[in-house]
């Protein structure tokens, strides 16, 4: 594997700050957890790490407080091999945090504090336009502000760098921003708010993939949960590329360590169903363990479960 294309990923970071209970808790009531700990998240720096462990050489623009969690969370970055000098500090604020119970049931409730995530805005974005113009790839979401996201979408179609949106959490976003996508990678239920379109079958998925490809996007993949991804391309492919079965414990950014595995093998030139194969694999390992970032395989460890499949 020889990687030399860069990816730069534009996005969020919060400290999981994880508490498992018996039951959610009511109004009034006190009760006793247990298994508390700090888990590194945010879906941007889920998919920044995916990438890094699966061999692409990543920068990372986004925000952290000026507290001892950012500069932790930093650190670990770069322990990934991940280039965190596009990683901005903002003083006086708190680094992003995700307060999350885990009920016995296994349902989680999860509470967001943006914090330092709601300062990457366009102006925070045109200090790294040389990043962006410079990578072969940029891969978004949407836990940041739009007006970043957007000026970024713009530098990179500008100056030829490929723009990818793993459009979630679901929001409905402006014409002008789905405009300079190439790809976009949503679930059924992001899809549907994007395209009014329920996706619940192949007929169903290839009528929301048209709605995306008249607003010019040229590749659609639709993760189907354990059906696997429609993939949809303009001039080319449509149809299902089924995953691998595993038993999951934890389903947690197994659609980031998707979308980062995706953009390693089609940055090393791999065809887009091999690239899907990749992505599944990487996927397919993470839900077999608790937590975020802790259950990121690397490359090495998602090799050899393909190897196994074959």
């Amino acid at each position: 594997m020889t990687q030399t294309k860069k990816l730069v990923v534009l996005g969020s970071i919060n400290a999981d700050h994880v508490l498992a209970v018996p039951h959610f808790v009511k109004p009034g009531e006190t009760l006793a957890g247990n298994g508390y700990h700090i888990a590194y998240g945010g879906k941007g720096a889920n998919q920044a790490v995916a990438a890094a462990r699966l061999g692409t050489q990543t920068d990372f623009i986004a925000c952290i407080g000026d507290d001892t969690l950012g500069t932790a969370m930093k650190n670990a970055f770069a322990q990934d091999g991940i280039n965190t000098d596009s990683i901005v500090t903002i003083p006086n604020e708190m680094s992003g945090i995700a307060m999350i119970q885990v009920a016995a049931s296994g349902e989680n409730s999860i509470v967001l504090a943006a914090g330092a995530n709601a300062y990457l805005d366009q102006a925070v974005v045109d200090k790294f336009a040389d990043n962006i113009a410079q990578a072969d790839a940029l891969l978004m979401q949407l836990e940041t502000p739009l007006s970043g996201i957007t000026a970024a979408a713009k530098i990179a179609k500008a100056n030829g760098t490929q723009v990818i949106l793993n459009p979630a959490p679901a929001q409905s976003l402006p014409d002008e921003l789905l405009a300079q996508l190439d790809m976009i990678t949503p679930n059924e239920t992001e899809a549907e708010i994007l395209t009014g379109i329920k996706v619940n079958d192949e007929a169903s998925a290839t009528q929301a993939a048209n709605v995306f490809h008249q607003k010019g996007i040229a590749t659609v993949l639709i993760t189907l949960g354990a059906k696997g991804v429609f993939v949809s391309e303009k001039s080319g492919f449509r149809g299902i590329i089924a995953g691998f079965r595993v038993q999951a414990v934890d389903t947690t950014a197994a659609g980031d360590t998707f979308n980062g595995g995706l953009l390693t093998a089609l940055l090393e030139g791999q065809t887009l169903s091999e690239a899907i194969r990749f992505a599944h694999g990487a996927a397919a390992i993470s839900v077999t363990r608790h937590g975020a970032q802790p259950s990121i395989p690397t490359r090495e460890e998602t090799e050899r479960f393909l190897q196994a499949q074959v």
